[in-house]
């Protein structure tokens, strides 16, 4: 069982967006998951519109007047999906954990004893670096920090990784960390010098994926619901599937499973790579630029996002991306460093809105 803080004392970054969608994204992927909410603004626990008497307080509080075991609070969100709700009552269980020797393992011990048959637990933790968090961090033995492309988002890492270091210290406690790019919007040139810079801090400890944009998050929520279960077609939920299978695959044990079935949500996904793919045509794309050090290939082909389906790759000053496109007119462009160009090597050009141009290619 692998378990997850997902945190950072800087709000507005996506914390509890990546907890809930995560956790519905590895429950797609056949993982059963259970998501804590161990803040006490009970956000993931509102966005997902669960209702409940009891709540991750009445678990670890030892003043509470009801007490309960953790099997207990327990509710189903979906398929694979369950969560341990949280209340604005657990904002008191700071205080009164502030005096007790082992306050920060009050979590550990829970899931020490927990008999729950989980593949991962999730825990979302409250936007600042108190008792919850600490204990969250206790008892996790991998941390996603999620992380806005802007410079008050990217200023707060140092904080909690000094937090994270002092409680490997102190506590004798290994834990893993990785930092997740959040809210990141391609249309901004400032945004991509943001995540240059987070890149050059924290090149090994980077998913590779990463979360853009997408107003379609936010309706999910306001609606109470994964982004599954409201548009699973949109950005946003392609995002945080992708992001799913790069924690799948750091799996260090095979799971036993005698035969896997697969969720509906991937059948509906076969099926949709089934039905398209033969109707696809490889096409590379090449521009030559020895001194670059990164170049994209966007286009109307996929919304003129950049990330890394379409980083190119560089071979002795060329840099080539083999994309696969339906027939039909495209527009694209190459953003070389940050600055973006039409193809010189391609004559068919059309005018952008921007008085720029786009270079033209038909399959």
């Amino acid at each position: 069982m692998r378990i997850f803080s997902i945190t950072n004392q800087k709000g507005g970054c996506g914390k509890t967006t990546t907890a809930v969608n995560l956790a519905a994204s590895l429950a797609a992927n056949n993982r059963k998951v259970l998501l804590i909410d161990l803040d006490p603004q009970a956000h993931a626990t509102l966005g997902l519109n669960i209702k409940a008497e009891e709540n991750i307080y009445n678990v670890l509080s030892k003043l509470t007047y009801k007490k309960a075991k953790l099997a207990d609070i327990v509710k189903n969100v979906g398929e694979n999906f369950d969560i341990a709700p949280s209340n604005i009552v657990l904002s008191t269980l700071e205080q009164e954990l502030s005096g007790e020797i082992g306050r920060e393992s009050r979590l550990k011990e829970t899931l020490d004893n927990f008999q729950g048959n989980y593949d991962y637990i999730l825990i979302d933790c409250p936007p600042n670096l108190g008792i919850l968090t600490v204990n969250a961090i206790r008892a996790s033995k991998e941390i996603i920090i999620p992380v806005g492309a802007s410079r008050f988002s990217f200023e707060g890492l140092n904080q909690l990784i000094e937090i994270i270091d002092l409680i490997k210290a102190r506590l004798n406690h290994n834990v893993a960390y990785r930092v997740l790019v959040t809210n990141f919007d391609s249309r901004l040139r400032h945004a991509f010098k943001m995540l240059d810079k987070i890149k050059a801090s924290f090149a090994d400890a980077l998913y590779s994926n990463i979360i853009h944009v997408n107003i379609k998050l936010q309706e999910a929520q306001n609606e109470g619901a994964c982004i599954f279960s409201y548009d699973k077609y949109c950005r946003g939920a392609k995002d945080y599937f992708s992001l799913s299978r790069e924690i799948i695959t750091q799996e260090k044990e095979p799971r036993q499973v005698t035969q896997r079935i697969p969720s509906r949500l991937e059948k509906e996904m076969q099926n949709i790579i089934k039905e398209k793919l033969p109707k696809l045509r490889g096409v590379t794309f090449s521009i030559s630029a020895p001194q670059a050090k990164e170049v994209y290939v966007t286009g109307d082909f996929n919304n003129w996002q950049l990330d890394d389906a379409v980083r190119m790759q560089q071979n002795n000053g060329k840099w080539q991306k083999r994309i696969n496109l339906h027939h039909g007119r495209y527009h694209y462009r190459f953003v070389i460093d940050g600055k973006w160009l039409e193809d010189p090597d391609n004559a068919q050009k059309e005018i952008n809105p921007f008085g720029e141009l786009n270079s033209l290619i038909e399959i």
